[in-house]
């Protein structure tokens, strides 16, 4: 079962390389990724695996380990990190906000780069939103759920 697995995988591979490669050199894909305030645009160009965020290369941008990993994931996950060039813009929130805004934007330019490798990506969790955001603060409370101490008289 798994060799069958792994063909399968192997198969998915080549075909994308192939696709990427009969891609014109000019043509660039956009995505748009949000998490919790962070907003990022990326474009994806044909390149050579070069990652810029904001002007800045992406390792020198992030200060965690961890952020640096998931940024490259996509591309990684999909054996194409050294035939694109990404460049993103982005803004709002924390760099963990950001990184994960990232993931998103370079998943779903993937996406319309490569049609076929939504499957994958989607199965890896790269191309849903993550919904969850801070509650607003509420009129005539002390915060989003803590309120004044009642007295009753």
């Amino acid at each position: 079962m798994t060799e069958e697995i792994q063909q399968t995988t192997q198969d998915t591979t080549k075909a994308a390389e192939a696709r990427a490669a009969s891609i014109p050199p000019d043509a660039v894909f956009h995505g748009l990724g949000r998490r919790k305030t962070a907003v990022a645009r990326v474009r994806l160009t044909r390149g050579n695996g070069k990652i810029t965020i904001n002007g800045d290369d992406y390792e020198d941008y992030c200060t965690d380990i961890r952020q640096v990993q998931a940024i490259r994931s996509p591309l990684r996950e999909l054996k194409l990190a050294n035939r694109y060039d990404v460049s993103v813009r982005a803004t709002g929130g924390g760099l963990n906000g950001q990184a994960g805004a990232i993931v998103l934007g370079i998943a779903r330019a993937l996406v319309k780069a490569d049609p076929s490798t939504e499957e994958k990506l989607r199965d890896l969790g790269m191309l849903t939103r993550d919904p969850r955001m801070r509650e607003r603060k509420k009129y005539g409370q002390k915060g989003a759920r803590a309120s004044f101490q009642f007295s009753k008289r």
